[in-house]
């Protein structure tokens, strides 16, 4: 589909790059956007080609959260249709099978802040704000981001973030484990590009193994994670790439991974 509130764009070899494209707005999420984005992660989903994703927004912000002038007056018949939509958005950005780094600047706040806490990891410019504002609101944040600030922060942490509403700094989310480095703002994008290019450039089975090892694993118990670890180690060491890996490391030369 055409699309009018986000950008799919190609930043290097296997490196896709989705952006929020409603500067206008603070990139609010619309039902639109909801829409679109569904539809780019869904797309992605089985694109072999794939290595890893960015995503960001276009203008001042990242993106602001729900576009509450649409949802003003709404019923809760809409409301809950909305949402139903964007439940299904952010399922399919978290089943995305490589990862997805966030690069957020101005504003995160809301389902900006929760689409942020749905990526694998996150890099955060200078400045940018972040916050889960849904109890000045009268609900809670519906995306994930309960269960996903919890598995970044901790539940102490997270239940004084989501019942006081208030916004945290760049450099908090850094010491809190929610974004992985603040950069100047101009660097953001080049620094976040250059991780992308660095994990694009390893063993694409290896990365997609890891990707599942980490985020199966964290709810297993010990012993589960490991026999889990095992099975995806055991599918590698039999893969082409394996053997591309080993006999470029005694060749001295880059490996060609070609993702079997």
């Amino acid at each position: 589909m055409a699309y009018e509130t986000i950008k799919v764009e190609e930043a290097a070899p296997g490196v896709r790059v989705i952006a929020f494209n409603r500067p206008e707005v603070a990139n609010a999420l619309s039902s639109q956007m909801g829409r679109e984005l569904l539809d780019a992660w869904s797309g992605l989903a089985n694109d072999a080609s794939l290595r890893c994703v960015i995503l960001r927004g276009e203008g001042k912000h990242f993106q602001a959260g729900a576009d509450l002038k649409e949802r003003n007056g709404m019923t809760d018949e809409a409301w809950a249709e909305q949402h139903r939509l964007f439940e299904a958005m952010i399922r399919a950005q978290l089943a995305c099978p490589v990862p997805v780094i966030a690069a957020v600047h101005g504003a995160a706040m809301g389902g900006g802040c929760e689409m942020t806490l749905a990526c694998d990891f996150a890099y955060a410019a200078e400045g940018a704000r972040f916050g889960l504002p849904e109890a000045n609101l009268g609900i809670l944040p519906g995306l994930g981001g309960g269960p996903l600030l919890v598995r970044a922060v901790g539940p102490r942490r997270a239940l004084e973030l989501i019942t006081t509403a208030q916004p945290f700094s760049a450099e908090q989310a850094a010491e809190w484990g929610i974004v992985n480095g603040v950069v100047a703002g101009p660097e953001l994008l080049p620094r976040v590009l250059e991780v992308a290019r660095t994990i694009a450039a390893r063993a694409p089975l290896s990365v997609r193994g890891a990707k599942q090892i980490v985020h199966k694993g964290q709810d297993l118990d010990l012993p589960q994670a490991m026999n889990f670890e095992l099975e995806i180690y055991n599918k590698l060491f039999t893969s082409q790439d394996r053997r591309e890996g080993v006999a470029a490391f005694n060749e001295k030369r880059s490996p060609n991974f070609e993702g079997r």
